[in-house]
């Protein structure tokens, strides 16, 4: 008989709380626990969400009843704590990043393949809608070959404060100081899960050595990291031959749309977007040297966004740069392959975070690897994590490591099959 998911959170944070209700409404969860290092904060969740309390980490590993475990600890120590369950037989949930170790990627790709266990990251950038978009044009082949493509995470520190606040205490800035490209995956997810298969093989990195930070960034022992850099950017060179852009910037002037593709680009389509327009453009059969543009926006906007756009549009631009919109679901996401239990359910960052809990529980449930596993993941990882070393070593152009496939013996979850629900 089919074992049910019994899951221990670990971490009780400003973010986890967005998750809890949707594990609790899956069907193929049976119970919720969770666990923080204060005890005050699991025994608010506890009372919150109506979920008993596991005491520690440890004690979630040694738990017989407990079979998987979502992490929600500081954005630094995730890879630790993943190595660990698995070595447990814990099935694992993620928050971003997987992890700032390239050797911790590639422990963890080892114990999946041993253990045939899940791991899955919670990688929003795969379910946005202009990724879902590229990768649906890609794959019917209207991008043609692809050349290039930039996407980028703005979330300036400012807007950032309250949560590493919550989580380092006093040391906050110290913590608030990490590397951008330690958690590279909101942009690189976006270029390369359009291309099932690509990945970077070259990376060279750039930093910006903040000037109004300087009490967080730098190398005289303001953070953890001996980290200078405020904003981060990379420029790689993919395995089939297209270059892609990513920057991650920490001291910027801007709120929202926090993640974006900003270009994709291809040898026969075009896709662009620009704060609040989402444009596709490719050439006219009918004349070789003049392309047709469509404006695709109400695809790939949530509802509440087009109608505030159509109301008053510089009220509504107004409002996009306000974050309207963050909590909903666009046209272009299929929400009727979703759970009927997580229909009136709380979502988040643009409406991926119903996706990417359902992908989760239907992994465990078939055995077979979520969209974001850790090969996948580890693609969206490593060029980070190398142009990081490249910008701190005079932009030296650098190899990027890979993992290869899954192995063969891993089958990939088809997300619209449900006949896992009648086994």
């Amino acid at each position: 008989m089919k074992r049910k998911i019994n899951i221990a959170f670990i971490g009780c944070g400003r973010f986890a709380k967005h998750f809890v209700p949707l594990f609790k409404a899956h069907p193929e969860v049976e119970k919720v626990f969770v666990c923080d290092l204060i005890p005050e904060r699991a025994q608010k969740y506890s009372e919150v969400f109506e979920v008993p309390i596991i005491e520690s980490f440890e004690d979630a590993m040694k738990s017989e009843e407990i079979n998987a475990v979502a992490i929600f600890t500081q954005r630094f120590s995730h890879g630790p704590l993943v190595i660990e369950a698995l070595k447990n037989g814990k099935h694992v949930y993620s928050a971003v990043p997987c992890s700032i170790s390239i050797d911790e990627i590639k422990e963890i790709a080892k114990l999946v393949e041993q253990t045939g266990l899940t791991y899955s990251m919670g990688e929003t950038g795969y379910y946005r809608t202009a990724t879902i978009f590229c990768r649906e044009k890609f794959k019917s082949g209207e991008f043609g070959k692809f050349t290039y493509g930039e996407a980028q995470y703005n979330h300036d520190i400012r807007n950032m404060e309250g949560s590493f606040k919550s989580s380092g205490g006093e040391d906050w800035k110290k913590y608030a100081g990490i590397p951008p490209f330690f958690y590279p995956t909101h942009s690189t997810a976006m270029i390369l899960s359009s291309m099932p298969g690509v990945y970077a093989k070259k990376v060279t990195g750039f930093g910006y050595k903040s000037v109004t930070n300087t009490d967080i960034y730098g190398t005289e022992g303001q953070n953890f990291y001996n980290n200078p850099f405020g904003n981060e950017t990379l420029i790689a060179e993919l395995s089939n031959g297209g270059v892609m852009r990513i920057s991650e910037n920490r001291n910027i002037g801007w709120k929202c749309p926090e993640t974006f593709i900003s270009q994709f680009n291809g040898t026969d389509g075009c896709y662009s977007f620009s704060v609040a327009k989402h444009f596709f453009s490719h050439w006219n059969p009918e004349c070789n040297t003049k392309v047709i543009m469509k404006d695709v926006s109400n695809m790939l906007l949530p509802e509440v966004v087009t109608n505030a756009l159509e109301k008053d549009y510089e009220d509504g631009l107004q409002q996009v740069a306000d974050g309207i919109g963050f909590f909903d679901m666009s046209p272009i996401q299929d929400a009727s392959r979703l759970p009927e239990s997580f229909r009136n359910l709380k979502n988040g960052h643009n409406g991926t975070h119903h996706f990417i809990v359902d992908d989760f529980c239907k992994a465990v449930a078939t055995g077979k690897l979520s969209p974001t596993n850790i090969w996948e993941v580890a693609r969206y990882s490593m060029p980070g994590l190398i142009a990081h070393e490249s910008a701190m070593n005079g932009s030296v152009v650098m190899d990027v490591p890979d993992l290869g496939e899954p192995p063969a013996k891993f089958q990939m979850l088809d997300p619209y099959d449900f006949s896992y629900n009648q086994k």
